[in-house]
């Protein structure tokens, strides 16, 4: 049940509760129930509490104070509407129910796009061609399987000064793009995630997955630029911290000076980490890359513990082969090391920790991890350098 009237109208499922607060006192004596209650100042996202079965498993509200309430409303008070515009794409593959709901909400945009790039990576039936086209959407068919190969195709087509992303299983903020694009505010600013709060907790894997995979990266606005990259010389900068490829957006330009999307990652190559690729890459070229928590979107995460298994595995293969990427292009070591040297030793920890028999919940999927890991250095060897 959500308490806001800005998100009353989204398809929100159960296990998320939205409770509006103006003062640090609201959230001391807000009711918690199981599953996440996450605490609105306004339109913007504060705070969240993780309950299961009376007990606190995950809190993200040690920040608010006195202070941070007021410094949250001078924040949206700065926010000027943005001057440029806006292409949005959406990749997409046989979800056409999922798609559906995700044009619905984008007409609610406060700030609405130039145009709506739908792309279909091979889709096996005409049901998302005629969800597009129902839509009043621009349609591409892209036969080659992989998400960064859809997302270039989008790249490509779009025509809008700032090229937004989010997925076919995200629903949004009517502000999320408004706010995304504002971000914007400096010509170094490259890059801009957001907020990405679950669309519901209904079942056990989803609520493993917010607990110990989740997309969200705090309600603090964070700025990555080439200071703190070059502070880590000597290991890998963690860029998969920045946030989430279900809401990023990018300067077009940038696309034309350092490149499109490594083709061999992601969905339907290695697995994953295809956007955290490239805000490394942009990294490494002295742009900066900005998270702004104030533009939200709500991701439906998978609901079954087989789906969670295989997701789990394919995020460490990404990440994995992301590394090895991240290397061949930048010649920074920090990026083996984690491949070849901290995620061996991490993972032998872990499976001595269960074998001496302190097991944890966290440790539900280290087989997939493990399999993961080792999956991704087969296949970034077996697809070879790029030309």
């Amino acid at each position: 049940m959500t308490m806001l009237p800005s998100i009353a109208d989204l398809p929100l499922g159960e296990g998320v509760t939205h409770v509006a607060v103006t003062s640090p006192a609201d959230i001391v004596g807000a009711g918690l129930r199981d599953g996440m209650t996450v605490f609105w100042h306004g339109d913007r996202p504060i705070g969240h509490v993780l309950m299961h079965e009376g007990w606190q498993i995950g809190t993200h509200i040690d920040h608010i104070d006195a202070d941070f309430i007021p410094a949250i409303g001078h924040e949206l008070q700065r926010q000027v509407r943005p001057t440029v515009s806006a292409s949005v794409v959406i990749c997409t593959r046989d979800r056409p129910d999922q798609l559906a709901a995700c044009l619905a909400s984008l007409p609610r945009q406060s700030y609405r796009p130039r145009e709506i790039i739908v792309v279909d990576n091979a889709s096996s039936d005409p049901r998302t061609h005629d969800v597009a086209l129902a839509a009043g959407v621009i349609y591409i068919r892209e036969d080659r399987p992989g998400l960064d190969i859809a997302r270039n195709a989008g790249v490509l087509r779009a025509t809008g000064d700032i090229v937004a992303f989010t997925d076919d299983d995200v629903l949004l903020h009517p502000k999320w793009l408004e706010r995304l694009v504002a971000a914007f505010d400096r010509p170094q600013v490259a890059a801009v995630t957001g907020l990405v709060l679950p669309a519901e907790l209904a079942t056990e894997a989803q609520r493993h997955f917010e607990t110990y995979w989740g997309f969200g990266k705090g309600y603090l606005e964070r700025d990555f630029d080439s200071s703190s990259f070059k502070s880590h010389r000597r290991d890998a900068f963690p860029a998969w911290e920045i946030g989430a490829g279900a809401s990023m957006a990018f300067r077009r330009d940038v696309f034309e000076r350092i490149g499109l999307f490594d083709e061999r990652l992601d969905v339907g190559q290695a697995g994953c980490s295809g956007d955290s690729e490239y805000w490394y890459r942009l990294l490494a070229n002295g742009y900066t890359c900005r998270y702004a928590p104030s533009s939200v979107a709500f991701h439906s995460h998978r609901r079954t513990i087989e789906g969670l298994a295989s997701q789990i595995f394919y995020y460490m293969r990404g990440h994995v082969a992301a590394l090895l990427v991240q290397h061949e292009r930048t010649a920074l070591q920090g990026n083996r090391v984690r491949a070849y040297l901290y995620l061996p030793t991490w993972y032998a920890y872990r499976l001595l920790r269960r074998a001496i028999g302190r097991k944890r919940i966290a440790d539900r999927f280290l087989k997939e991890e493990i399999a993961g890991c080792a999956s991704g250095f087969r296949f970034y060897h077996s697809k070879g350098k790029r030309e």
